[in-house]
């Protein structure tokens, strides 16, 4: 789409610093609602992640914006002007999806010239755009390659670079890394970002996987069931999770099921706890809840004395080693499972099997209300 087709669309009010507006996109498949009243503001070129298990409305979100799906009711804004009812092809986004797509009769530089010859850009232009995209894609050298003659996280950078030759305000790109391996997933995270800092263009990245979200997100949206969950960024989502979906949703979490016995005080069957001051806010005496601990948090060691505040005693049923750090299963005598991470340099020498203490800051302890449907399912 050109700026003058968005033109001669109904203008809103324009919020400053905003590229779309989601204004209570609601979107039904039959009786499921794929998503629900969703309100969202993407800011001008930040890198913004939808996160969330399988079925939580994250993709139907990036296709509604791209135009490949349309909202049953809301509105969808594109600098102040609503592109509900256009086309993909006359919206100025382009997605780069799971599957790369690529034209295996065509060579690498034919997939990256696809689109611009089909709007009939001048040959020179042509040659010098995607010149440049491949550049950005660092695949300048493999312009006459066949598609098939490359390795996977390859084909992804021909995607990429044919999705920015068109120039787009918006760039949607929907698991993109999800076929390639760890390592190079890692790498193209890093490079994806670089890529999106030098343009300045808005990415909107939809992933189930958190570390890919936390890695290069501005800010990250959780999703489930068609709502959000809860927007901010990386930091604000891991540190101080919205509930408790959040909090297992993200990361390793600990759920330990407690009855608020006083201001500053819960109790569980074989534990005191103590939080911060500031987790206890809105949850009176008699309340049940549930403590979130992180897996980071828990420290494991010997068994001294009588237990302890913030703790809990049981026994060592796994030690994995996992190179930095060295994570421990420990099961308490009412058979909780607990999950700890430690750092390896600060893990002691302990035996499998053997009686353990679990241990923890209380300032590490995220409350919420004792709901189980707020509980993630997936972590």
């Amino acid at each position: 789409m050109t700026e003058a087709t968005i033109a001669e669309a109904p203008a809103r009010t324009q919020k400053s610093g905003v590229a779309i507006q989601l204004l209570n996109i609601t979107k039904q498949f039959g009786a499921s609602t794929a998503v629900g009243g969703v309100d969202l503001d993407i800011r001008a070129g930040e890198f913004l992640s939808l996160l969330g298990p399988s079925g939580c409305g994250k993709t139907t979100l990036l296709r509604m914006i791209a135009g490949f799906e349309e909202p049953d009711a809301g509105d969808i804004l594109l600098d102040g002007s609503s592109i509900v009812g256009l086309p993909p092809n006359k919206r100025p986004v382009n997605t780069v999806f799971q599957s790369y797509a690529l034209f295996p009769h065509m060579t690498v530089a034919e997939n990256v010239a696809y689109g611009l010859r089909q709007k009939r850009t001048p040959k020179a232009e042509i040659g010098r755009r995607v010149g440049d995209a491949l550049r950005l894609a660092r695949m300048e050298s493999f312009a006459d390659r066949s598609p098939k003659n490359l390795s996977g996280g390859q084909q992804q950078r021909v995607a990429l670079a044919r999705a920015l030759v068109n120039r787009p305000k918006v760039l949607l790109l929907d698991e993109p890394m999800s076929a390639l391996d760890r390592k190079l997933r890692e790498e193209m995270q890093v490079e994806l970002k670089l890529i999106q800092l030098q343009l300045g263009i808005t990415f909107v990245f939809v992933t189930h996987d958190q570390e890919e979200a936390l890695s290069m997100s501005d800010r990250v949206v959780v999703m489930r069931d068609g709502a959000i969950q809860q927007l901010g960024t990386p930091a604000e989502i891991y540190k101080s999770p919205a509930n408790s979906f959040v909090a297992g949703f993200i990361g390793k979490q600990n759920f330990l099921n407690c009855m608020v016995s006083g201001p500053d005080t819960l109790t569980g069957p074989e534990y005191t706890i103590r939080p911060d001051r500031s987790a206890m806010e809105g949850h009176g005496t008699g309340q049940p809840v549930v403590a979130v601990v992180r897996a980071e948090s828990i420290s494991v060691g010997s068994v001294i004395g009588e237990t302890p505040i913030n703790a809990v005693d049981g026994t060592l049923a796994n030690i994995s080693f996992l190179g930095e750090t060295v994570q421990y299963v420990v099961t308490t005598n009412s058979g909780v499972e607990l999950l700890s991470r430690m750092p390896a340099a600060a893990a002691q020498q302990l035996d499998l099997h053997s009686a353990v203490r679990c241990s923890w800051d209380g300032n590490s302890v995220h409350v919420f209300p004792a709901d189980p449907s707020t509980v993630a399912a997936e972590k």
